[in-house]
């Protein structure tokens, strides 16, 4: 069978609110509850004084669905387990960069819980292009039989690493490999340097298996340097969220966004998780 056939928001400052509220686009309110799920990044969850279970207890406190490992985290994967278990917060999934044992991050994946691994094709630029092309097509067709076993989709994201930059490349990167257990991890922040991520998610379509959050500012790109883009609060920059649910609601997506926007502390997890639910339309 081929690919295609197959409550706490009291700690927000009232200030930051009253940002959000005139910064994002009006939209139909919770009309992507139960559609999309809200997650973050478990190392942005910086709580040092609590333990797994207690930060995995926060988590879910403050409002999100779930998080998302790193492969680095295999040596506690009992105590995420056990964290799981007894705060009912799911890890949806394991972040694995560009480290080639898909089949380690996997199994790891799978041990947890999670339903996929994120994979970042790399472009070595002293070689040939489709040198680089046809190695990374390599390395996911040998974790295909392990994703098949455990159930796990092998998602690759767009980041910076100046490969796959358009959707059309992203989209025969993906169709070439044909794989119901393979897609595209759509990362909407990175992808405003390469294009306008609506355009992206209205080609990528069903390849889309999950979204990473994160605001990207095309006015402090330009007047205080690349980096910089990334630096406003999601819903404060320049990223049209109005149309990215409208492509998303037009290609049915039905799945996880994780935000990935840098760590912090109580009132930060807060106020990320109130913008994603502004920007999302998930209240």
């Amino acid at each position: 069978m081929n690919r295609r056939d197959f409550s706490s928001k009291a700690l927000l400052l009232a200030a930051g609110a009253g940002t959000l509220a005139r910064s994002a686009p009006a939209s139909a309110a919770g009309e992507f509850s139960g559609v999309i799920k809200k997650a973050i990044k478990f190392r942005d969850v910086n709580l040092p004084d609590l333990s797994v279970e207690d930060r995995f207890k926060a988590v879910k406190d403050l409002g999100f669905d779930g998080t998302e490992l790193r492969t680095e985290d295999k040596e506690n994967a009992a105590e995420f387990v056990k964290a799981t278990e007894k705060t009912g917060l799911p890890v949806h999934g394991v972040i694995n960069s560009s480290n080639p044992d898909l089949a380690g991050a996997i199994e790891f994946a799978a041990s947890v819980g999670g339903n996929s691994i994120l994979y970042v094709a790399r472009y070595d630029r002293k070689r040939p292009l489709m040198e680089s092309w046809n190695e990374a097509q390599t390395v996911i067709r040998q974790g295909l039989p392990a994703a098949e076993k455990h159930q796990v989709k092998i998602l690759v994201e767009n980041v910076w690493a100046g490969f796959l930059i358009s959707a059309l490349d992203t989209v025969r990167f993906v169709d070439e490999i044909d794989n119901p257990w393979f897609g595209s991890y759509f990362d909407v922040g990175n992808n405003v340097r390469w294009g306008v991520p609506q355009h992206w998610i209205e080609l990528l379509g069903p390849r889309i298996g999950k979204l990473d959050i994160k605001e990207w500012d095309e006015r402090k790109h330009k007047s205080e340097g690349l980096g910089k883009g990334f630096s406003s609060p999601i819903g404060e920059g320049t990223i049209e969220w109005d149309q990215v649910r409208a492509a998303l609601k037009k290609i049915g997506y039905h799945g996880w966004a994780t935000a990935e926007v840098g760590g912090g502390d109580r009132e930060r997890l807060a106020d990320i998780a109130a913008r994603m639910d502004k920007v999302l339309a998930l209240k």
